[in-house]
């Protein structure tokens, strides 16, 4: 695949702004099997093969991903829309070529797999795999996900049972439970969930006469938050967290 192509198809802009770069020196390609040994590209339509390709520009590195999976903290006061209406989106913490990869639709580059509340923290995955998003999305699949919530009163063996055993939201008459429930301290509740109905966790919690101060989700499937990845850092997926991503929560 020519190199204006590939920058193309990873979000750094039309295939004339890429093959601009390439041209003014801006790009330059790593070495196969030498991970430190860069080349500078003039030619944007030099051939690569794209799979496995590491490249530089603008003084950052790239890996050439086919379809891009991103891990983000989502902090506070931030929204998961490419409109918000009162707090900044998610999306510009993303760098511009996340936010440009080309995609067939109106909308480009990757998007949310799901959504949390602007208040709520933790993981948030984005994609520009639309199968991806479809079956993580499918309540037919079940993704437990697992969430660290404050409460406002002191938490008791009642409460924790009736999360088991099932809550019936105002919307709907069949009972939701949780997955998996734990107290963790007198105000801090471990719940899983395998479905994700609107504002689920602070109904579940009110239906139990309690109430929710602070929501932060801290796995997917069995892919743990990491600790060094701070509130408004991002980093790629790999194959080994796709596949723990699909596998049932450590409780």
């Amino acid at each position: 695949m020519q190199l204006q192509d590939i920058l193309y198809t990873q979000g750094f802009g039309t295939r004339r702004v890429c093959a601009g770069l390439v041209q003014q020196g801006k790009v330059q390609v790593f070495k196969e099997n030498e991970p430190l040994a860069l080349v500078t590209i003039a030619q944007a339509a030099m051939e690569f093969e794209a799979p496995g390709l590491r490249f530089r520009v603008h003084g950052t590195d790239w890996p050439y991903a086919e379809k891009a999976y991103i891990l983000l903290n989502k902090p506070a006061a931030t929204e998961c829309s490419q409109k918000p209406s009162t707090y900044p989106s998610i999306y510009t913490l993303l760098p511009a070529p996340l936010r440009q990869r080309p995609q067939k639709g109106a909308v480009q580059g990757v998007q949310a797999v799901g959504r949390l509340d602007q208040d709520t923290t933790g993981m948030l995955l984005l994609t520009d795999d639309g199968q991806f998003i479809h079956r993580m999305s499918s309540p037919r699949h079940h993704v437990p996900k697992v969430y660290e919530v404050t409460v406002k009163h002191p938490l008791n063996e009642r409460q924790v049972s009736q999360l088991l055993a099932g809550v019936v939201l105002d919307d709907d008459p069949k009972p939701v439970r949780a997955a998996a429930c734990e107290a963790v301290s007198e105000c801090h509740l471990r719940l899983t969930l395998t479905e994700g109905k609107y504002h689920q966790v602070k109904r579940m919690l009110a239906a139990v006469s309690n109430r929710v101060e602070g929501l932060h989700r801290s796995q997917i499937g069995g892919l743990r938050l990491p600790d060094a990845l701070l509130p408004g850092q991002w980093h790629w997926l790999d194959a080994a967290d796709l596949t723990l991503i699909q596998q049932p929560a450590a409780c």
